[in-house]
């Protein structure tokens, strides 16, 4: 996890009172990588930092193949897909990389909110509107 967004990916799982928007941090991060990808935001994690969270065990994610479907539209190639620990790797990398720049986003909007599941719901809204 990117240093910088340590803080802000525990708000968005607990929340002020327990009551974050996602039920685990793996949620959180699949929400932000979708929010990155939408928005063409792919930053890499210069310095990492898991302090204060637990590891996100890939086999914590509801949908791994996203995973793999994220890593194929980015690197426009199925090849992504051996099973190699190297292209392990890289399909992970790449995740974290949209997940991280839709934490920036995420926290771009919800700066200053203190109910962050409303300034959430907001945004979707707002992106359902876009596309109206």
């Amino acid at each position: 996890m990117a240093k910088d967004k340590v803080e802000l990916l525990k708000a968005l799982k607990d929340g002020s009172d327990n009551n974050g928007p996602f039920a685990s941090y793996a949620d959180a991060l699949m929400f932000a990588a979708m929010i990155g990808i939408r928005n063409n935001k792919r930053l890499k994690l210069h310095s990492v930092s898991y302090e204060g969270l637990d590891r996100v065990p890939q086999d914590q994610f509801r949908d791994p193949e996203l995973m793999s479907l994220l890593s194929i539209c980015d690197l426009q190639s199925f090849s992504v897909l051996a099973d190699d620990s190297k292209l392990d790797r890289q399909r992970v990398e790449v995740f974290q990389e949209y997940a991280n720049g839709g934490l920036e986003i995420i926290g771009q909007k919800i700066s200053g909110s203190v109910d962050y599941t409303d300034q959430i719901l907001l945004m979707l809204e707002a992106e359902i509107d876009n596309r109206l």
